[in-house]
């Protein structure tokens, strides 16, 4: 089970952290990673790292305004997002997949076929 947080406001030119706190599962032997999607828009992948914690797959959007880390000890994934747009107002997912390692396409890893588990969801909101 994978549960998602992080303060839902905030202004134009702001920073904002996501957590997300998987339970009932070994966290670090698995590929972790976010999606958001916004109003009226399909589901998009943001940001993940791969099972080995060795590669970092990144989406189109938002690559050099936010970094992605975990602490495994905590089994806890956070999102770090910079100098924040309010195009960025979307609901965050945190997803979760044992099999994504290093070698994967940055397409495929895109899909989000390719992820076996979800979290519920935070809405995030920024306003100009």
């Amino acid at each position: 089970q994978l549960q998602a947080s992080g303060v839902g406001s905030v202004q134009a030119g702001g920073s904002l952290r996501l957590s997300c706190v998987a339970s009932g599962r070994t966290f670090n032997r698995y590929a972790a990673g976010w999606f958001r999607q916004a109003p009226g828009k399909e589901r998009e992948f943001v940001v993940g790292n791969s099972n080995t914690g060795r590669r970092t797959y990144y989406g189109a959007s938002m690559r050099d305004r936010l970094s992605i880390s975990r602490d495994n000890g905590k089994n806890t994934l956070y999102l770090q997002m910079n100098n924040l747009k309010p195009e960025d107002t979307a609901v965050y997912y945190c997803a979760a997949d044992e099999a994504l390692g290093d070698s994967y396409s940055n397409t495929y890893v895109s899909e989000m076929r390719s992820w076996h588990y979800w979290g519920q969801g935070t809405q995030v909101t920024v306003s100009s």
